[in-house]
């Protein structure tokens, strides 16, 4: 549907950005996919500027390759980059949740609690990857270091297409050994770490959460190679 962005250039850039993230992190645009700026400037009713803009916020966030001579593509990752990708989470995501642990209110349990009930009764993957960020910031939401919070969202982002792939893998039992990703496994990690945050006890809650992401990074690294119903395959090493 044509969307009307006659509004000031700034605003016009950011909502074409907005428009495209969406698109990207939701799989509607595949890891790879090239991004034709003409088709997208006409289809929203806007000039290239605003479009050219938009792809350069989201070569920032890591959505977007740019190359030279070459347009603009979805970023994809090879199999190293998802494995780095989850080493810098394991290392990053504990230091950021002990930091917002000890200021979580009770208000915050119940919020991580309703997270909780609603993802243990979806079978939407859409649905249980929005849960799950959304129950991760919220262990995250009273930290005081913006730039390691800035640096996780990046690479929760940039790997969120592969993570859908594998969980679709997952959830149909196509991925051997990985049926908890969509199922009870998951829920007792959540569990697990829900607890040991509510006891405010912050070494066990990281140690949670590390097995948490490496469980998930093992996956993704070991099954790469399947990742192509609906989204690109692994690049190229």
């Amino acid at each position: 549907m044509t969307r009307d962005l006659t509004v000031p250039q700034g605003v016009a850039s950011q909502r074409v950005a907005d428009i495209l993230a969406e698109r990207i992190l939701s799989g509607a645009l595949p890891p790879g996919a090239r991004i034709k700026q003409d088709e997208l400037a006409d289809e929203l009713a806007t000039s290239r500027i605003p479009v050219r803009d938009a792809l350069r916020i989201l070569e920032a966030r890591g959505l977007v390759t740019m190359r030279a001579n070459a347009g603009a593509r979805v970023t994809s990752l090879t199999r190293r980059d998802l494995e780095v990708s989850y080493e810098i989470r394991e290392r990053i995501e504990p230091l950021l949740l002990a930091d917002s642990v000890p200021h979580l209110t009770d208000a915050d349990l119940a919020d991580l609690r309703a997270v909780m009930e609603r993802n243990e009764q979806t079978s939407d993957i859409d649905e249980a990857i929005a849960l799950g960020r959304e129950f991760h910031w919220i262990t995250y939401r009273r930290h005081s270091t913006p730039l390691l919070a800035q640096i996780v969202e990046r690479v929760w982002d940039t790997t969120q297409s592969y993570r859908r792939a594998y969980m679709k893998l997952a959830m149909g039992n196509a991925v051997p050994g990985a049926k908890g990703e969509g199922g009870r496994t998951h829920d007792l990690e959540h569990q697990l770490l829900y607890d040991a945050i509510a006891k405010r006890e912050v070494e066990t809650a990281q140690a949670a959460l590390v097995m948490h992401i490496r469980r998930t990074r093992t996956g993704l690294v070991r099954y790469g190679h399947l990742l192509n119903d609906g989204a690109m395959p692994l690049a190229a090493e």
